[in-house]
């Protein structure tokens, strides 16, 4: 048996009352938890869902996002997990691209559904406890699944195009699951925070629900908010969590964050951009007991294919460290083959917990591999010890006068001005050059910071065509789901605002 339920099935035999969820001051215990499974799975199957059926959710952290997908797993039927931040026309693309049967939706955004025959709504009791949706129901049988038998769809945040949908099957959920227990050494003590949103691998999946794989226990925030985030750390003695950049800076900057005892916690997981050693800094003066570990992954491989190593991350400053034990990496050049280490090319992933494609898109999936290697489509390059440096999104190279300039390394430079907050650097076109350099930056409070001062640092550590050639100084920057820049938005608004003034 491979299904979801049956590793929660283990626990509770033999732990029933161990607590398997933390939320908003409810536990449930894994006895709890499976009796909530398996009614849920006789909810679902009375509504006709079985064995390859596609069962979306729109819905916000809750214990129900959790019941809800590993009832799915129970009957053989496949979990759809949508991003709650979309317009009802995406959800609608996602939903008829998906052929999925059945939509299940938090009461409060009915106003993201789109016209769709069969939809189920959470309302605030049901979120904390998804029975309440089937009063007097029948548990629901579990179906055996075999390991590379399809268990979750999730689509792509699409930067770049509409989202594709990668396939998850139980064979990339396990090995990625056994992966993260031996890197960082999980087991039934950890109590893991899981703040970011469970649509989102990061959550879900790094290293998410392989804490209860293990017996251990995850605490459920529905919204991120660093005041109570510090607050779940402290009340439960929380050991690990998984932060989007933006989230981890949340914290470290807010007012009351010395109010709280973090000594419980051994690590925080980042990654989905390079760390400015500042940063890192920053998180071992607060977090004394714990490491910062940068890290590298994909929707496509469940995420987690690199993980920095401890003590290594100062000496190591800019990589997101080195290939899980089943994890292969390479670098490619554009035909596909490998290049020497020290030389930047296309990131490469080959392993057991890679997708095997997408969904209803063969072109799209013969085009994301060299062979069986899967093309992430970023740049970076290998060191002789197999650390990952991460250069750029190929589509994010700056190509002015002819000469490449990697964004991430003017952005390096840039995070060095103590002014600065954060920090993203895009090509712009320009009729003399193609294109040229331009710092967008979001500023500490009560900081400023000129043009012409930003120019005088960037001179004295970047070739002259690296050095921005204007700022423009913002609130925030925008973001997807696990916290990247979305750099495409930013180069169409500078865009747009160009030609407005033109």
């Amino acid at each position: 048996m491979v299904g979801l339920s049956s590793f929660i099935r283990f626990h509770a035999l033999r732990s029933p009352d161990r607590p398997a969820i933390a939320f908003d001051g409810d536990r449930i215990s894994y006895w709890q938890l499976l009796r909530r499974i398996e009614t849920m799975a006789g909810w679902l199957a009375a509504r006709g869902i079985g064995p390859g059926d596609v069962v979306a959710l729109l819905m916000k952290n809750s214990p129900a996002f959790i019941e809800l997908t590993f009832a799915t797993s129970h009957l053989g039927a496949v979990t759809l997990p949508i991003n709650y931040r979309l317009a009802a026309d995406e959800v609608g693309y996602i939903l008829d691209n998906s052929a999925a049967r059945l939509l299940i939706c938090d009461a409060e955004l009915a106003g993201a559904v789109p016209p769709f025959l069969h939809v189920a709504f959470l309302d605030a009791a049901a979120q904390r406890d998804s029975t309440r949706l089937a009063s007097g129901g029948i548990a629901g049988k579990m179906h055996p699944r075999q390991p590379d038998d399809l268990f979750r769809l999730m689509y792509t945040s699409g930067t770049t195009d509409r989202p594709k949908g990668v396939m998850h099957t139980y064979s990339n959920f396990y090995w990625k699951c056994a992966d993260h227990v031996v890197a960082l050494g999980l087991g039934a003590g950890d109590k893991l925070l899981v703040a970011g949103p469970l649509y989102h691998v990061g959550a879900f999946d790094l290293p998410g629900v392989a804490v209860l794989w293990v017996g251990g226990m995850i605490s459920i925030e529905r919204d991120f908010e660093p005041a109570r985030a510090l607050a779940s750390i402290a009340r439960e003695k929380l050991t690990g969590a998984w932060l989007a950049p933006v989230m981890l800076r949340a914290i470290l900057t807010h007012p009351d964050r010395l109010d709280q005892d973090v000594d419980s916690m051994r690590w925080v997981i980042g990654g989905g951009e390079r760390t400015p050693e500042p940063h890192v800094r920053a998180f071992t003066d607060f977090f004394t007991r714990g490491r910062y570990i940068d890290a590298y992954g994909m929707t496509e491989t469940c995420s987690g294919d690199t993980l920095m190593e401890g003590g290594r991350e100062i000496e190591k400053i800019g990589s997101v460290g080195r290939a899980l034990a089943h994890v292969e990496v390479e670098i490619c050049d554009a035909d596909g083959r490998a290049v020497a280490p020290g030389v930047a090319g296309e990131i490469c992933l080959r392993g057991p917990k890679v997708t095997r494609g997408y969904w209803r898109e063969p072109e799209k999936t013969k085009q994301s591999f060299f062979g069986d290697w899967l093309r992430s489509g970023d740049v970076g390059h290998l060191d002789a010890e197999g650390f990952l440096y991460l250069t750029d999104r190929k589509k994010d190279m700056i190509i002015s006068g002819g000469e490449n300039i990697a964004s991430s390394e003017v952005e390096r430079v840039v995070y060095e001005l103590a002014e600065v907050l954060e920090a993203a650097v895009v090509g712009v076109a320009d009729p003399t050059w193609g294109e040229r350099p331009v710092a967008v930056v979001v500023l500490k409070p009560g900081a400023a910071l000129t043009f012409d001062a930003l120019q005088r640092h960037c001179r004295r550590k970047l070739a002259g065509f690296k050095v921005p050639k204007d700022l423009i100084v913002r609130a925030e920057l925008p973001r997807n789901p696990s916290g990247k820049i979305l750099k495409r938005v930013l180069r169409e608004e500078i865009s747009a605002a160009m030609k407005g003034s033109g």
